[in-house]
């Protein structure tokens, strides 16, 4: 994966600017030493490492200003970070840059329950957001899988689902406001606590814009009531494309579950392994959870029921007590962990229209077949968000080479059915060199028009999103115009 040839002019001065960053933070917030910055090397792609030039870890949205205003003046790349949790390489650093973590600034800083709101730093645990309103019987509804471990300000780069995202949809669905940092160090406030905001939709363009455009220190988060009950189901098939047609048929009946995830065979029993959920042995199986009141509960799983037998499933196992449904939930989501401890992977994140689901999935195989490397496919079936697992050993000289030509044509594929590259894990540096694909070149323009006016001198996470050649080029035009 090529990145920038890091700037000579930075990495000369870096004892001034480390300097510089130390007279505006706290003691043990900026981190310079070069073993100690190997902790930042990487996001959970990784398969591509770089020690940055320093790592800051601030705890206000002041010092982020203040070190946002330094590297400004500096020209130095500056590259965000939360709890770099990211699979599409969307934190990976520069030789020449500052990682600026936000995992410091964790605090809840408001929470009101008539307006159904909650204030948090982004460096903040998606799961702890939950944690801290479910004495009051509410919850925030996006789930990813690595929710335990991913903070807000990665949800918001990212615009990142999970497996209830669905009904309740993703993080632009559950956003109501945000507090951010630009380049320069101005401190903007964007949205609220209420419904809309007068004007453009400014959340809407920082919300999944890969922290592209400034550095978002603090939330303002939708909770919601807790459902009166909830039920998941098993339904296990022996195609993977039969359970893709069940998936269509489910959604184009009508019925809205709470959540449909789909795993396949060697994710069925590397999950199994690992969470002892009971999971049946075939080669498709379908979790799908309803929620509501009994009656509700019971007249949406009998229109399920109808649908998934005329597809002959070989097992249709409805959750008996709270603990059956918490290891179903368990192995699905353990599962990118469960996988990683028997194969090297890549995990990608295509989304197509649920009714190419049966499509996509034998192409997958077909393609699968050709490279000769196996994929193992676990995915929020619901809305097409598919997340196939290349596997591959990453001590093979040319695998990981052979493993990026496989995803990329997997994520081709998905543009070809109507999809796009990425559903919730982001573009980063995974999917950059593959925005032509979806994009013509007017569309990235546009979009390129508006990285210029949040970040002129093109400093904010470098390499990332837009090809290489572009950034290269626009970067260069920007260093040409003087300074005032």
């Amino acid at each position: 994966m090529e990145m920038p040839t890091p700037d000579a002019k930075v990495l000369d001065r870096k004892s001034q600017i480390v300097s510089l960053l130390q007279a505006v933070l706290h003691t043990g917030t900026v981190i310079h030493d070069e073993i100690e910055t190997r902790a930042y090397e990487c996001d959970a792609l990784t398969a591509y490492r770089c020690p940055p030039m320093c790592v800051v870890l601030p705890t206000t949205t002041e010092e982020v200003a203040a070190v946002l205003r330094i590297c400004a003046q500096e020209n130095v790349p500056v590259v965000p970070r939360g709890a770099g949790t990211s699979l599409a390489g969307g934190a990976l650093p520069t030789a020449d840059c500052v990682v600026l973590g936000v995992a410091r600034m964790n605090e809840v800083l408001e929470t009101d329950y008539d307006n159904r709101f909650i204030r948090v730093q982004t460096g903040r645990t998606n799961l702890s957001v939950s944690g801290a309103v479910e004495e009051n019987d509410f919850f925030y509804a996006p789930d990813p899988s690595s929710q335990l471990a991913c903070a807000i300000a990665g949800n918001i780069a990212m615009n990142s689902g999970g497996a209830h995202c669905l009904k309740y949809g993703v993080t632009t669905n559950n956003l109501l406001g945000v507090r951010m940092v630009t380049m320069e160090g101005e401190i903007v406030d964007i949205g609220g606590a209420h419904m809309g905001a007068a004007g453009l939709d400014l959340l809407g363009v920082i919300c999944g814009s890969e922290g592209q455009l400034g550095v978002v220190t603090e939330a303002t988060l939708r909770i919601l009531p807790k459902p009166e009950g909830a039920r998941p189901v098993l339904i296990g098939y022996d195609s993977n494309e039969v359970a893709g047609a069940c998936v269509s048929d489910i959604i184009k009946a009508g019925v809205l579950p709470v959540a449909i995830e789909f795993m396949d065979r060697p994710c069925i029993r590397a999950c199994e392994a690992f969470a002892h959920a009971g999971y049946p042995d075939c080669e498709a199986l379908l979790i799908v959870e309803v929620e509501g009141s009994d009656a509700e509960i019971a007249h949406q799983l009998d229109l399920i029921k109808a649908i998934a037998m005329r597809h002959n499933p070989v097992e249709f196992r409805e959750s008996k007590s709270a603990e059956e449904s918490a290891a179903i939930w368990l192995g699905r989501k353990s599962a990118f962990g469960a996988m990683g401890q028997i194969n090297d992977y890549m995990c990608l994140d295509g989304t197509i229209p649920v009714s190419e689901l049966p499509l996509v999935l034998k192409r997958i195989r077909e393609l699968s077949a050709g490279y000769g490397l196996e994929v193992a496919n676990v995915f929020h079936a619901g809305d097409g968000n598919m997340h196939p697992l290349i596997l591959f050993d990453a001590n093979k000289t040319g695998d990981l080479e052979k493993c990026e030509a496989l995803g990329a044509d997997i994520l081709r594929l998905c543009v070809e059915v109507g999809g796009c590259l990425t559903g919730e894990h982001g573009v980063g540096v995974e999917k950059r060199d593959l925005m032509l694909d979806q994009y013509t070149e007017a569309d990235l323009e546009a979009q390129l028009r508006v990285k210029d006016v949040f970040d002129p001198m093109w400093l904010l996470n470098a390499a990332k999103v837009f090809p290489l050649s572009t950034t290269k080029t626009r970067r260069a035009a920007k260093e040409l115009i003087p300074n005032d």
